[in-house]
């Protein structure tokens, strides 16, 4: 089954067929990152108008040689305005084309980032999921497709949004995952003991809103933001951030014990935290990341993936599945 997977939940305006849920036929993604770096961020309005003139030529080139049987597109979570764009496009492109429609959640999708490209390798359950990203840190627990249960998640800022606010705070530009970990290369991770916030004991959630004030501390105590402080700065921050996320899939492994444990979202892209990762899990379970780092950042593969496995099972092959989404 050939899916067209639809994505316009913040930045990306993005296409793509993906056939069985893990082969991609096409993959089409329009980034607005370098116009959202003059604000510093994601401006709504902005991204949404670059949505409407954008959506269409994307569309276009990815359906050009690859006709689909059915639609899956993003509902949310995400910045409502873009939403719009891509489920609005998906509701008319199902009426001209007669072809159903999946809504999609989000976060749920870059799950499915795991699956793409693995059509020989297909992940085992139960897994254990480290969803980290600009707005959302989770851990999940997933025993099968539509079988998810979330045994973690963040009280104040997720990883991705830290990155952004320190990144902001050492002048380094948007978006601040690649940027704090470009300058990390030339820094000291030991430099500077910024706290690691674990919570009450044997908890699975995160917080990381005490570390970015800590930077923020720091700044303000510098006479100036020297190349060697902020590269010292970064390594050391971006250490304490995938030392406790690290640290929390243990205590999760040591829970529930999964076959896999999976990295998705776009910090799944930071290489300290892969090898960190890779270190502490050893061998007490499979570890993957998206195979591509254009899987880890939204894209419309993932969507379609996601939308494969939700129409695959039963319940969804005619209550949960209709011609026309009800948004």
């Amino acid at each position: 089954m050939k899916i067209l997977g639809i994505e316009t939940s913040c930045d990306e305006t993005a296409c793509a067929v993906v056939e069985d849920g893990t082969r991609i036929l096409s993959d089409v993604i329009y980034s607005q990152v370098d116009l959202h770096a003059k604000t510093g961020g994601v401006v709504p309005e902005v991204a949404a108008r670059e949505h409407v003139l954008k959506m269409i030529p994307v569309l276009e080139e990815a359906i050009r040689d690859h006709a689909p049987d059915t639609i899956a597109v993003t509902k949310g979570p995400g910045l409502v305005s873009s939403l719009i764009i891509g489920t609005t496009t998906a509701s008319v492109f199902s009426m001209v084309q007669r072809l159903p429609i999946i809504p999609v959640n989000h976060i749920e999708a870059h799950i499915y980032g795991n699956w793409l490209g693995r059509e020989n390798d297909l992940p085992e359950f139960p897994i254990l999921i480290l969803t980290v990203s600009g707005g959302h840190n989770e851990l999940y627990l997933m025993r099968g497709h539509g079988d998810l249960e979330i045994v973690g998640e963040t009280r104040d800022d997720a990883a991705g949004e830290a990155f952004d606010k320190v990144a902001r705070l050492l002048e380094l530009g948007y978006p601040g995952g690649p940027a704090i970990a470009k300058a990390a290369i030339n820094g000291d991770l030991k430099k500077y003991d910024f706290p690691r916030s674990y919570l009450e004991k044997g908890s699975l959630d995160f917080s990381f809103s005490g570390l970015k004030t800590s930077v923020l501390d720091l700044v303000k105590k510098q006479d100036g933001l020297t190349p060697e402080f902020v590269n010292d700065c970064a390594a050391s921050f971006q250490e304490a951030v995938c030392e406790v996320l690290s640290d929390k899939v243990l205590t999760a492994i040591a829970k529930y014990n999964p076959k896999e444990v999976h990295l998705a979202g776009g910090v799944s892209a930071n290489l300290r935290l892969r090898e960190m990762m890779e270190e502490k899990i050893g061998g007490r379970a499979i570890f993957r990341y998206p195979k591509e780092l254009s899987y880890c950042t939204d894209n419309a593969a993932m969507v379609a993936a996601c939308g494969y496995y939700s129409y695959s099972k039963e319940k969804h092959k005619a209550s949960n599945v209709t011609p026309v989404a009800n948004f």
